[in-house]
């Protein structure tokens, strides 16, 4: 052979081993991990097999099909975390003990409430927590804590929690009273800044963590990905997440402790919720507030509701604004689904499975807070008459669905309590707070 053709013959060999090896390259790691988003049902964990029958709620609302099993021979995997043993939450806060106690009559702007009973509750702000038993007239403060006072959470007259903000992006300062507010004592810590809420008198839930010693501890709970705003754990089996895909959300549910999700509600929507604020009144009940856009002093928003642990859906109002866009799962021009006061979501408030409360808020208007009701459920929604004054969050508090607390906030100007014995017919200004200092 001579040295023209060995070159040859060296070079062909050469370009078939480039071949050789691209091609191995390209054979491996051709899995996919699933998460909780898709541009249709996102995948879930579930031992139940597709469905097929045909949606037993309006069309408006109903409920996606499981998604079909994979054709892979491995376990499907819940999505969702591990539960993470230790939670990393706020070192050594301030103890209770070292807070004042002092004057017990000068307050400020109101940033918590909470009703025992239509008599008996508890409000909070900045450096104070206070307690009314004559149904909201005249307000005792019981602590001077240093910091402002996020939530207050009661399951009767005599055991309550609050939330502090100890400005630690880890979590808030948990403190509890066992006998009426007499006495504050220190819990913990909640490794959240989200809603929370105790079931018994060791647990307590707050987003994806669960405490089984009053807040001492937390474990973080598994979740999906992709998720618009928080989940909400009902109790340590129940839980509810919504979570974003390419064209539209979709809201799941957990029966298991977070260790698989099922896509319970999906829907197309031009607009993907940027929040979601849930809450239940029992393990099959689910209250779901969808925020949107903003813009012009205007954020769309919907809610939803179900009492059958997501078979069906009934969509409860839905607040489009030329400026804010449409609410998520509905398009401009709906009319068919009630609209609430406003042109911003309020404070939503869930009493039991039939009775919620949400507020509206304009921020343009001279009076911006209003707020409406529905008693069955959702089927039928009412906007009340009133529209107070105050342009900071609103801090709703009900017992049932005539017994209403409602108290409008500003950062300027006095805070102000409105009462209700009669479901939003009437209402008695009951008390006004002091003027915020500064």
């Amino acid at each position: 052979m001579n040295t023209a053709s060995r070159f040859r013959w060296t070079a062909w060999l050469l370009g078939l081993s480039l071949l050789l090896a691209a091609a191995g390259c390209t054979g491996g790691n051709t899995s996919h991990s699933g998460d909780a988003s898709g541009t249709g049902s996102p995948p879930v964990a579930s031992s139940s097999p597709p469905s097929s029958a045909p949606a037993e709620s309006s069309p408006a609302a109903s409920p996606s099909a499981s998604p079909p099993a994979a054709s892979s021979p491995a376990a499907p995997k819940p999505i969702g975390s591990t539960p993470n043993p230790t939670v990393e939450v706020p070192v050594n806060p301030p103890p209770v003990s070292k807070d004042l106690k002092g004057d017990t009559r000068t307050t400020g702007a109101v940033y918590a409430v909470r009703m025992a009973d239509p008599q008996t509750g508890w409000t909070g702000g900045d450096g104070w927590i206070a307690r009314t038993t004559d149904g909201g007239k005249h307000w005792t403060v019981q602590l001077r804590p240093q910091f402002r006072v996020l939530q207050i959470f009661a399951l009767n007259a005599n055991k309550a929690w609050a939330t502090l903000d100890i400005g630690d992006k880890r979590g808030a300062k948990l403190i509890r009273t066992t006998d009426g507010g007499k006495t504050w004592t220190d819990a913990g810590v909640v490794p959240s800044y989200g809603f929370f809420h105790f079931v018994s008198d060791k647990e307590a839930f707050s987003s994806r963590f669960r405490t089984t010693d009053g807040g001492k501890t937390w474990t973080a709970l598994p979740t999906p990905g992709k998720l618009a705003g928080e989940a909400y754990f009902h109790d340590a089996a129940n839980g509810w997440a919504v979570t974003n895909g390419t064209k539209g959300f979709s809201i799941l549910r957990t029966t298991d402790g977070g260790q698989s999700w099922k896509t319970v509600f999906t829907r197309d929507s031009i607009v993907l919720p940027t929040d979601a604020i849930i809450r239940s009144a029992g393990k099959n009940d689910a209250w779901v507030e969808l925020v949107g856009n903003a813009g012009m002093s205007q954020r769309s928003y919907s809610l939803f509701h179900t009492t059958d642990g997501g078979k069906t859906w009934q969509p409860v109002v839905a607040n489009s604004g030329a400026g804010s866009g449409p609410a998520p799962g509905f398009a401009m021009d709906e009319n068919k689904v009630p609209r609430n006061g406003g042109s911003s979501p309020g404070t939503l408030y869930v009493v039991n499975t039939r009775v919620a409360f949400l507020g509206g808020q304009c921020q343009a208007c001279d009076n911006p807070n209003t707020l409406g009701k529905t008693t069955d459920g959702g089927k039928t929604w009412k906007n009340l008459t009133p529209q107070y004054p105050g342009y900071a969050p609103q801090q709703i508090a009900a017992t049932d669905a005539d017994h209403v607390w409602w108290i409008n906030a500003d950062s300027v100007e006095p805070s102000r309590m409105y009462v209700t014995s009669d479901g939003g017919k009437h209402w008695t200004l009951t008390h006004t707070f002091d003027k915020p200092k500064g």
